[in-house]
């Protein structure tokens, strides 16, 4: 049946419509997102349109019985959230006016859409009312209101009048409107009856961006720390699965509705918010909504100074877990129950621009965190996050991808702040990834790494960076398939994230699964054309298959994005040496060996060139550098692809045999 025969039942009130049938609230024809508690509020406050709703009456239609939910902070998050989407304030009032201590009243003008309503089979139609059809409605021609209309249903050929006859338009009401309202009321009683009766446990769940509401752009870092940070304490519930940062971020400013958005990955609930700081003090609200049901099961407003503000996030996720059915392990209960020590606000703010920069993985963003993070640990000496942080970039300042750090420094560095962190919380599963990539990357321990590693894991079951490292280290131990199985599971937790679908397919790569490493690979390239680590590795992976032509296409394209990158430049320098390019290769070398006079370039990536080239000596020369040196690339000497010109060389096999990695 087409769109004419059933209208949509709509009221506007300013630049608002509401449409019944779809149960969307629309600005200018564009659907807002809107939970249901703060839509069933704004049904409520039209259905009473001018009159008081009492906090009693919000409270009773809105939450069952049976839910825990502190009523009070609930409504006031509900309102809030209505109050946000609709641009009013309590101060100065446009729709929603509060009555202290009573409850709340809707105050605007409401312009309802004088379209047929469907009733039955039946069509209700409004018409004006005159002394000529008044006769019908049983009403005296002298005692019509002016401009009054009357509403009749048509059955067929006879038009019977039901339900109010005459009304008239003085009041501001007409008969649509009252049709509409009983659409309202039955639309709100039935929705909350069916989210009465839908409950589900959640066992998976995603923090979407909080939201910065403080009116500074400038303050969108503190945002995404709060966010982070909830993220992080929630992570390390066992029993619940928490989408990672990576992912979460990539629906900031999204306005997808919860339910797509849970589809997508594959969670039972939605935590989202608002983050508001002002001068020392913060004040974060959230909810939790059950994605199957639609259904606010909790809400809460937190406030604190910025100093307790470790103890404000705790209590944040200790709320959220109380409202879920999970299996809490003596562990769990007893994180949740301690109190976090006070942290310097400077320090606090030190450390969530270093995240902020952190998160961008550039030279430069990494550079900079290195900087927050190391002033952080110089406010506040005592503060554990704060060496997570630096343990962090430390640990890829020296690897084989970023490189601008000499290994032995740079593990070194990393190593102590690691176990600093370590010293102050054993709890951080950050921290403990950060000290087993240490004895991966820079000691060449593997027992410890490996023990590391699955440490890690066992402390934060929901950090897709632990199980990011753990399949690097099992991929250089020839363990292929467990790396696989890994590097999957972080994908289950952060879906999103570049580096993670980029680790696939350099996992694929190595595992000489070469079809399916294209085929990852050029699917992260479709999220990011521009990822240089994306194009490098699918030009290795080509020239591996023997078409150089396209290799040193993609690997052209990795150097264009990255210049003067070594990793990048001793990529493609490979590939020409290989092509019988030599010329080509030859410049790439020297100019890897001028950049080694101005900056740290590892040996490896000079080795790299001159295995391309086909001069094993020269290349076994500068892998012997490469092992005195530490670097990080020789760690994948047992598996690498670039290097299998190499392995009946004697030498090759003696270096190898030092590392512990023979065959």
């Amino acid at each position: 049946m087409d769109a004419a025969a059933h209208p949509a039942r709509l009221v506007r009130f300013g630049v608002f419509e509401i449409d019944l049938d779809a149960a969307e609230l629309r600005k200018q024809g564009r659907k807002l997102k809107l939970q249901e508690q703060p839509f069933q509020i704004l049904l409520l406050l039209l259905e009473h349109r001018g009159g008081l709703v009492s906090r009693d009456e919000l409270k009773h239609r809105l939450w069952p019985h049976d839910t825990f939910v502190d009523f009070d902070h609930s409504l006031n998050t509900a309102v809030m959230r209505l109050r946000e989407v609709l641009g009013d304030s309590p101060e100065s009032p446009r729709f929603i006016e509060t009555v202290p201590k009573r409850g709340y009243r809707f105050i605007a003008p409401i312009d309802p859409i004088a379209a047929p309503i469907l009733e039955g089979n039946a069509q209700v139609h409004v018409e004006p009312l005159t002394p000529a059809n008044a006769i019908g409605a049983g009403t005296a021609a002298a005692t019509i209101p002016r401009g009054s209309t009357r509403v009749f249903r048509d059955e067929g050929p006879e038009k019977r009048l039901t339900g109010i006859q005459i009304i008239s338009k003085r009041t501001g009401i007409i008969v649509v409107f009252a049709a509409l309202i009983l659409g309202i009321s039955a639309y709100s009683i039935h929705e909350v009856k069916a989210s009465r009766a839908k409950s589900q446990r959640i066992t998976s769940l995603v923090v979407l961006p909080l939201e910065n509401v403080s009116g500074d752009k400038d303050q969108d870092y503190f945002a995404d720390g709060m966010t982070d940070e909830l993220i992080a304490d929630l992570a390390k519930i066992r029993s619940l699965r928490i989408i990672s940062r990576t992912t979460a971020m990539a629906y900031k400013d999204n306005r997808k509705p919860l339910s797509e958005i849970a589809r997508e990955l594959n969670v039972d609930g939605v935590v989202e918010g608002t983050v508001l700081r002002a001068g020392n003090r913060v004040r974060i609200t959230a909810e939790l909504v059950q994605v199957s049901t639609d259904r606010q099961i909790w809400a809460e407003s937190y406030e604190s100074p910025v100093g307790d503000i470790l103890t404000l996030q705790g209590q944040v996720a200790s709320a959220i877990v109380n409202q879920i059915s999970v299996q809490l392990t003596p562990d769990d209960q007893q994180r949740l129950a301690s109190s976090p020590r006070p942290v310097n606000p400077e320090a606090y703010e030190d450390y969530l621009k270093g995240r902020y920069y952190w998160n961008k993985r550039s030279n430069q963003g990494i550079s900079k965190a290195i900087e927050y993070f190391e002033s952080a640990t110089k406010k506040d000496p005592n503060y554990a996050l704060g060496y997570a942080g630096l343990a962090d970039c430390y640990s890829v300042v020296g690897s084989t991808i970023v490189g601008t750090m000499p290994p032995a420094e740079a593990g070194l560095k990393a190593k102590a702040a690691a176990q600093k962190a370590l010293e102050m919380d054993s709890s951080l599963g950050e921290a403990e990834t950060s000290l087993a990539s240490v004895r991966f990357n820079y000691d060449w321990d593997w027992p410890a790494a490996a023990s590391g590693f699955q440490r890690a894991v066992e402390l934060n079951p929901s950090y897709a960076t632990a199980y990011q490292r753990y399949s690097l280290y099992l991929i250089a131990m020839g363990r292929a398939q467990e790396s696989v199985e890994q590097i999957n599971l972080a994908r289950q937790l952060d879906p999103l994230s570049l580096s993670i679908n980029f680790s696939l397919g350099w996992r694929l790569y190595m595992a000489r699964h070469y079809e399916q490493a294209i085929q990852q690979l050029r699917n992260t390239l479709e999220m990011d054309p521009n990822f240089a680590l994306a194009h490098l590795v699918l030009g290795e992976t080509l020239e591996q298959q023997g078409n150089y032509p396209q290799a040193i296409e993609q690997l052209q394209k990795a150097t264009a994005i990255s210049p003067n990158s070594p990793l990048m430049l001793a990529g493609l320098g490979h590939a020409y040496g290989v092509a019988k390019r030599t010329a080509e290769a030859r410049v790439l070398l020297n100019q890897l060996m001028e950049q080694s006079k101005k900056q740290y370039v590892a040996p490896f990536y000079v080795a790299l060139v001159y295995a391309g080239l086909g001069e094993n000596e020269n290349a076994i020369d500068w892998l012997g550098k490469a092992y005195e040196d530490r670097s990080n690339g020789l760690v994948f000497i047992k598996v690498d692809p670039q290097l299998d010109t190499l392995r009946s060389n004697p030498r090759f096999k003696v270096i190898q045999s030092k590392m512990h990695l023979s065959e």
